[in-house]
């Protein structure tokens, strides 16, 4: 599967199913140039998986929305939740670590953790 544009508009039809590897990235950014080869790359070796690209220019809504300060920026995107973001480039052998990573992740534990710590944050 090839990466896709997301938008505002196409985001949370994307983000809740299954996993997806986002890319916040802009035209005149060197690093971003750099990596959208692997990221593209990759989304064809992970079928399975949703890449998208968010251009941050043209997406400042949603690049403001998850305080997006420095690109490129990966983020994973498990189940509708957000499993994974950090700024900076990745070479393809550890992008595929972190696929790994994301598929290897027990939901059911996260989902657990994150309802406790909501709970405790209703107490308080």
């Amino acid at each position: 599967m090839a990466t896709i544009e997301v938008t505002e508009k196409n985001f949370n039809d994307i983000a809740d199913k299954g996993i997806v590897l986002l890319d916040f990235w802009a035209a005149w950014c060197g690093p971003c140039r750099t990596f959208g080869p692997i990221f593209e790359k990759a989304s064809g070796k992970h079928e399975d998986i949703t890449f998208g690209k968010i251009d941050t220019e043209a997406e400042q809504a949603l690049a403001q929305g998850f305080e997006i300060t420095s690109i490129p920026t990966i983020m994973a995107i498990r189940d509708g939740i957000v499993v994974y973001a950090q700024p900076g480039a990745l070479p393809a052998p550890a992008l595929e670590d972190l696929i790994g990573q994301v598929r290897a992740l027990d939901m059911d534990a996260i989902r657990a953790e994150l309802a406790e710590e909501l709970k405790k944050a209703d107490q308080s």
